[in-house]
């Protein structure tokens, strides 16, 4: 793995989308996890500051700006800290569109 990167599964359990981290690569190896709009086949796939995950879970399909890589599985409000929530109405801008 490259500096500035981390496992997909990893960031995923992170960033508290799934409840182990085995949960968080089986979503991935299920192709429930798409990375900058491209279907993930492997959970050791690297993600970076600024790419976009979109998870498609049973309840909601969500899409979320990297804003960190996180050192632990800590409490829900350090987990938020790690993504920006692209998929609410009313979100924060997409930076990369701002040149269109």
């Amino acid at each position: 793995m490259k500096e500035g990167q981390l496992r997909l599964d990893k960031w995923l359990w992170f960033a508290r989308f799934a409840r182990t981290r085995s949960l968080a690569a089986r979503l991935v190896g299920d192709g429930y996890v798409r990375l900058n709009g491209k279907r993930v086949e492997t959970p050791a796939k690297g993600v970076c500051v600024g790419d976009v995950v979109t998870v498609a879970a049973a309840h909601a399909t969500l899409s979320v700006r990297v804003l960190g890589l996180g050192e632990r599985r800590g409490p829900a409000p350090e987990a938020r800290r790690l993504y920006a929530d692209l998929s609410q109405p009313g979100g924060p801008p997409d930076p990369s569109l701002e040149s269109v």
